[in-house]
């Protein structure tokens, strides 16, 4: 399951986030935070890790380095 789920974050990477401008306040970003969570922690753990770091990045966050 872990495979999956980092495999379609990856996809996004690659096909959907080129075509928006990069606007993440953190480092490693949002999309790389999940795959690190979700390979850290598992799926359920790591998702919703990884769903509090985007409810997180919004243009009001200091933003900065967060790692999982």
């Amino acid at each position: 399951m872990r495979k999956i789920c980092v495999m379609i974050i990856r996809l996004w990477q690659r096909l959907v986030s080129p075509l928006y401008p990069p606007s993440c306040r953190y480092y490693p970003t949002c999309s790389e935070y999940a795959i690190l969570s979700i390979e850290k922690y598992g799926v359920v753990k790591g998702g919703l890790k990884a769903l509090w770091r985007v409810l997180r990045c919004h243009p009001l966050s200091k933003g900065g380095v967060d790692y999982p």
